[in-house]
């Protein structure tokens, strides 16, 4: 079987848009890509979800520099105005789950300010959704999304997986139901020991990459961590504990590490005011989040699954620089 093998376009962008249109590599990329997109969408047609037509641009990002906040915001100048590429539009989900009176989702960019690296972009696809209901029940709908995508990739494109790289056992293991382990963060800390977390600035603790990498050796490829300290989350993770000292939220370790985000909302605006003040965040850019649960109170739970992470593992490939078409870095003024 023919391997196929990324030319590494993001090392040097003067004339990739030539390379990209030669390689075998990308054109698989590029038909995943649309696999994906394409089975999105029919999941969630078969739940009743409504799709979001959405900006890039908000005024109230939802990882804030406050503390739990684990990536920076892009803030730019438009036409005179201060304002943010989104980091998510999970805000929107949630405003989204009111309006259409149920599930609500999308694939769309999202923008952080960290630099690029092997595990991480400047400029990612988020698969993400929010759903009515609790931890549970959108820790459930993963793990449906997942069986579900991986099925219909399996389905199509098989040989590609297999040229790329992919161990199609694995693949289809996961297409047939997988194997999802379930623990708490503080249960992680007891498998870890001393080492594999660490304290983030404002007290709270988060695994490091070697802690996941530790974890799922240990316990097996996907492993869900839930209920972290509420200080190393972003403020709009439910409380989990009448101390506040808990979340109710779960991170789904897979392939290189954490690839979904999950967690339950505030139900009410006195439970966000608090865990703004909390987390030290200013209120007024989240005034309307608060006043959207004034107007209609709705328990919901949302999740962001990371395209290019979970196309990392698909591929079993190690660097996710090699998942974007058009390589994106910040602080580089790239063509086209």
């Amino acid at each position: 079987m023919t391997r196929y093998q990324p030319s590494e376009l993001w090392r040097d962008t003067t004339a990739y848009h030539l390379e990209l249109m030669k390689n075998p590599w990308y054109q698989v990329v590029a038909k995943l890509q649309s696999a994906i997109t394409e089975a999105t969408v029919d999941f969630w047609r078969g739940r009743g979800g409504t799709t979001l037509h959405l900006p890039i641009t908000t005024g109230s990002i939802s990882s804030p520099m406050g503390r739990g906040s684990d990536s920076s915001p892009v803030h730019i100048d438009l036409m005179g105005s201060s304002t943010y590429l989104a980091d998510s539009m999970q805000f929107m989900l949630e405003l989204g789950c009111r309006l259409a009176d149920g599930d609500s989702y999308y694939v769309m960019p999202s923008f952080r300010g960290e630099d690029a690296d092997s595990t991480h972009l400047c400029q990612f696809f988020h698969s993400e959704a929010e759903i009515a209901g609790g931890l549970d029940d959108v820790m459930s709908t993963v793990q449906d999304y997942l069986v579900y995508l991986t099925g219909k990739v399996l389905e199509r494109h098989a040989d590609a997986i297999a040229g790329c790289g992919g161990d199609l056992r694995r693949v289809e293991e996961l297409a047939q139901g997988g194997k999802f382990e379930h623990i708490t963060f503080e249960e992680a800390v007891g498998h870890l020991g001393d080492t594999g977390f660490k304290t983030v600035e404002g007290g709270g603790r988060t695994l490091t990459r070697e802690g996941e990498r530790d974890l799922m050796r240990k316990l097996g490829g996907f492993v869900w961590v839930s209920h972290w300290d509420h200080l190393s989350v972003p403020f709009y993770q439910a409380f989990a504990d009448e101390d506040r000292k808990t979340a109710l939220n779960a991170d789904l370790l897979f392939g290189v590490g954490e690839t979904v985000g999950a967690g339950e909302r505030h139900v009410t605006r006195e439970e966000v005011l608090e865990a703004l003040k909390y987390h030290e965040v200013d209120e007024k850019p989240y005034e309307w989040y608060m006043d959207m649960r004034d107007l209609k109170p709705l328990r919901t739970s949302g999740f962001g699954l990371g395209v290019e992470r979970y196309l990392m593992w698909l591929l079993d490939h190690g660097d996710i620089r090699d998942f974007q078409l058009l390589p994106r870095r910040n602080g580089f003024d790239i063509v086209p």
